[in-house]
């Protein structure tokens, strides 16, 4: 079966589909009965996505507003005891979409924590008592009368002084003992640390942000959709349970027309 034969059906009851958009930004976006494919997806992602966003419209007449609600296991497998199926449906995501591990983002944040640890170990050379959670007064003291003040929020500044002839200063966290020569390695030390702090603050919410994502009941209904057509013999090893209330719902006809597409497959 071939892409075309399945978006012929999906026009066929009523939906839009557009497979030369940029999709948001996504491989595929799904709303009010339109789908959008990106015209910059690979040959063999095309027929997933379809299926994926045609998932989220098959999820949409169960749960009219699921889009802003994010849907409900409950409702997509009509069980009140649903929950039991997440820790299936989250290894069925990990299988289809590997990024949902984030598994390079909590690498880098891993260098993140060990470059904060080693600033964290100048610093108590000479102030043992240093704590992370509480003001360094001794480098508050100093930095009020540095330009490296600004360094604390920006990693790369530019400062302009002077009103007829106007003089740029580049200051950046990379060269720190450059341009502040009379600076303690320890206060430096701290100026990365707190910068290391950020951008782990960063990391950290990327990785809250795509979880929450993947862990939607409307996404992982898709990627469970998607999963049985890339590898149903795999998905229905690792997720058997949900696998079978699945096949029992779309046989009663539970989920309309995703029967019909699921025949055509």
């Amino acid at each position: 079966m071939d892409a075309k034969t399945l978006i012929k059906y999906f026009r066929s009851i009523g939906l839009e589909v557009h497979t030369s958009t940029k999709a948001r930004g996504h491989q595929g976006f799904y709303m009010k009965k339109r789908i959008d494919i990106s015209k910059n997806i690979s040959s063999e992602r095309l027929i997933p996505t379809l299926l994926h966003e045609f998932t989220h419209y098959i999820h949409s007449q169960l749960e009219p507003f699921m889009e802003k609600s994010g849907g409900s296991l409950e409702i997509i497998f009509d069980d009140e005891n649903a929950k039991a199926y997440m820790k299936e449906l989250w290894a069925v995501t990990n299988f289809v979409d590997p990024n949902s591990k984030c598994e390079k983002l909590n690498q880098h944040k891993q260098v993140i924590k060990c470059k904060i640890l080693e600033c964290e170990s100048i610093i108590k050379k000479k102030y043992p008592k240093f704590l992370r959670s509480k003001k360094f007064k001794e480098f508050d003291k100093y930095i009020k009368k540095s330009k490296a003040k600004y360094l604390l929020k920006y990693d790369r500044v530019k400062l302009i002084s002077g009103f007829l002839f106007k003089r740029e200063e580049i200051l950046s966290i990379d060269n720190i003992e450059k341009d502040f020569t009379d600076m303690p390695p320890e206060f430096a030390a701290y100026i990365r640390l707190k910068s290391y702090q950020k951008k782990q603050a960063r990391v950290s919410a990327k990785i809250n942000k795509l979880q929450k994502y993947y862990n939607k009941p409307a996404e992982l209904f898709a990627r469970l959709v998607e999963g049985l057509y890339i590898d149903p013999e795999t998905v229905q090893i690792i997720a058997p349970h949900t696998c079978k209330r699945f096949y029992e719902l779309l046989q009663f006809g539970y989920y309309n027309e995703l029967a019909s597409v699921f025949e055509i497959l």
